[in-house]
């Protein structure tokens, strides 16, 4: 990766000069503006096809050329993008095959983003032709830091094109038409297939319940949207190879598989809108970080926050403002979990269109002198200052499983529950009790590699793919410490349930048989109840702790119990248990526990596997701290989400503040909505 990228922090946001290009004397003042704001780069292109090319194989490069041109001379540089993610009307109404095909079988019709077909000939061949020509002007321009490829890339299309690619698809995975009825289990129902053309995607008037069918569509359309990015890259690379590309992801976006991306891309990015105020602070905050610490994981390396609002959405239920303060801790979160850059959407706001409202560092009124455009000019003083933090990184001693293809098949699994299976709330209760104590956590799937761990956690690990079981078993057996919990280990790679105990190949790893799971109705509750504590002395894992949704009922195959359950018929059965495997250890969860039972839980686990904590004091509820360093200074971010100050504990004559002035040997306060920079060298 360049320089360019670990010596500074970036500031910028989209920018769109080709509405504007009828206001010269606008261009000049977002010049002047994006000076005074602290900015030093700018996403430039993202929607300007039309722009462009406004008739097929006329261009127009004077105005890009001009707003390069100005933005390198004022020492702002440029991501420029790829401009697939809206296609000129003349297009579709030429070609109207590039157009995607919904499930239900219709053509859409011109509009919208990413209303184009993936696997179309015509559309690749229109997409490889702009952007080789934008990477043969521009590929060597100065100003030019970044291949920006298209705009959250995403949806399916069912088309003619697409159902035979998809067949093919099947055809190179199974081999054999035997070998996907039995993996698909066609006889129920007598659904088998007697040729590959009989095989359509799933539709709402056709077949959906196949559950592998619609696991290997999911499959599919990742590595279709992943082909054609690679297109797209290929296209701008053949001008200069060595630029960098990234392309920018979404919040938990359940369409694609991000972990397949990480060798197409090199460097990260994504688009992060919380909903701040709508419910505590502290809650969404937890949420955001997990996503934040989800997309670094994918390269394990920093990535780029490439949009957030620097003041309200306009497609959000309430376009709430945030308040005074959020604005610098919501982006320096970011930055905490390995971002080295904050960049929002968007940098002037448009008069009219479907996002005429959403918020913007200038405003309509065209002004300098607002409330947010200082906040945005606050936090670019303070990222300049903080120059030194994009060398370091975030470094984990623990990580957690999150697989987005085992979420897929939990989700359509028609059971133990039909809605809130709770696979990302499950995740996040094991990530917010670690967060809570200032640990740093990575995310892995299924495919990754998990050594050099001391601590893993597998919620609910479904599906088992790749045999990833044995990567757990070899985990283990090496030393490390094992977290698994109920609904795992039950269906192979194309939700095919395993036959023999469950958890598949993994019953003696963590000691315990799964005979049964109950699910629980949302006003039912059960407790469990320790019956053997095992942290420190007492230990924090202690009395009785709710828990609802799903209880699996276990018999013990070696393992000692930590909890039993207090009610219902499988009363005194075991709720939480450890077993010894091999140099490690297995601890099983059989349920889904208020949030206390997490906290206690890895307060004592941790100590015991001897986590490293960069600040060794409890925080107050609503803060949390965050780490990145590098073999000379370790930054601690110390984030207060509460709408009232936060006392906070000496850290220690070692740290010192960065953000502002303060002791911190000494007890000090955080205000609301503040986070503090503190750092200190690294001892060797």
């Amino acid at each position: 990766m360049s320089a360019y990228f670990n010596e500074r922090l970036l500031h910028g946001a989209d920018y769109n000069p080709e509405q504007w290009l009828k206001h010269p004397e606008i261009l000049k003042q977002d010049i002047e503006y994006m000076k005074k704001a602290g900015c030093n780069v700018m996403s430039v292109g993202i929607f300007s096809w039309a722009a462009l090319e406004p008739e097929e194989g006329s261009y127009r490069w004077d105005w890009l050329d001009g707003i390069l041109d100005s933005l390198h001379a004022n020492g702002i540089s440029v991501f420029l993008a790829t401009p697939s993610g809206a296609r000129p009307a003349w297009l579709a109404q030429k070609y109207p095959e590039v157009l995607r095909v919904s499930a239900d079988r219709r053509r859409n019709l011109f509009g919208a983003r990413h209303n184009h077909c993936y696997t179309s000939p015509v559309y690749r061949e229109k997409i490889e032709r702009i952007n080789g020509e934008l990477a043969k002007r521009y590929g060597h321009h100065p100003a030019v830091k970044l291949w920006h490829i298209s705009n959250e890339y995403g949806g399916d299309c069912h088309c003619d094109l697409c159902q035979e690619a998809f067949r093919q698809w099947l055809e190179r995975k199974y081999g054999t038409l035997d070998n996907l009825n039995e993996q698909w289990w066609t006889t129920f129902w007598s659904h088998t297939y007697t040729d590959w053309s009989q095989i359509e995607s799933p539709a709402p008037h056709g077949e959906n319940a196949i559950h592998g069918m619609n696991l290997d569509w999911r499959r599919f359309v990742t590595d279709q949207t992943l082909d054609f990015m690679r297109h797209e890259i290929a296209a701008v690379k053949a001008y200069r190879p060595e630029l960098p590309a990234t392309t920018n992801f979404m919040y938990y976006y359940n369409g694609l598989n991000y972990f397949k991306f990480k060798d197409a891309v090199d460097i990260v990015s994504w688009d992060n809108y919380p909903t701040w105020h709508k419910k505590p602070d502290i809650e969404i905050a937890v949420d955001t970080a997990m996503n934040h610490d989800l997309m670094r994981s994918i390269k394990k390396a920093p990535f780029l926050l490439m949009e957030s609002s620097p003041s309200m959405t306009n497609w959000q239920s309430v376009s709430k403002l945030k308040k005074p303060g959020m604005h610098k801790l919501s982006s320096l979160q970011a930055v905490a979990h390995g971002s080295n850059s904050v960049q929002y959407f968007q940098w002037r706001k448009s008069r009219g269109s479907s996002e005429k409202f959403h918020g913007a560092v200038v405003s309509h009124d065209g002004s300098a002198d607002t409330r947010v455009f200082d906040e945005v000019a606050d936090l670019g003083r303070l990222l300049g200052s903080l120059s030194g933090v994009a060398g370091t990184v975030p470094k984990a001693e623990a990580a957690i499983v999150y697989d987005w293809e085992n979420k897929w098949a939990i989700e359509d699994s028609q059971g133990p529950r039909n809605r809130d299976m709770g696979y990302i709330e499950e995740v996040q209760s094991h990530y917010r009790a670690l967060l809570k104590r200032g640990i740093t956590t990575d995310f892995v799937d299924m495919e990754s590699d998990i050594d050099g761990y001391k601590l893993l956690i597998a919620p609910m690990i479904y599906m088992l793919r790749g045999e990833f079981e044995r990567k757990l078993r070899s985990f283990v057996e090496r030393g490390g410490v094992l977290v698994m919990t109920y609904w795992s280990g039950i269906v192979n790679e194309n939700d095919l349930v395993f036959q023999g105990d469950a958890p598949y190949r993994l019953t003696d790893v963590a000691g315990v048989v799964s005979e049964e799971i109950d699910g629980l109705y949302d006003h039912e509750h059960n407790r469990g109840s320790v019956v053997q504590p095992f942290g420190k002395g007492a230990g924090a894992l202690r009395g009785s702790y709710v828990c609802n949704k799903l209880c699996d009922l276990l018999h013990l195959e070696g393992a000692e119990t930590l909890l039993v359950y207090d009610e219902d018929f499988y009363a005194g059965r075991p709720a939480v248990t450890r077993n010894t495997f091999g140099r490690g250890q297995a601890y099983y969860i059989a349920s889904h526990f208020e949030a206390r039972f997490y906290d206690d839980f890895y307060l004592d686990l941790t100590e015991s596997v001897g986590l490293y904590r960069p600040v060794d004091i409890t925080l107050p509820d609503g803060v949390y701290a965050a780490a990145r360093s590098d073999e000379k200074v370790e930054y601690i971010f110390l984030q207060n989400y509460n709408a009232a100050s936060a006392a906070i504990l000496p850290l220690g004559s070692d740290w010192q503040a960065v953000s502002r002035e303060a002791d911190l040997s000494q007890p000090w306060a955080l205000a609301p909505y503040e986070v503090l920079v503190a750092k200190r060298t690294v001892q060797a």
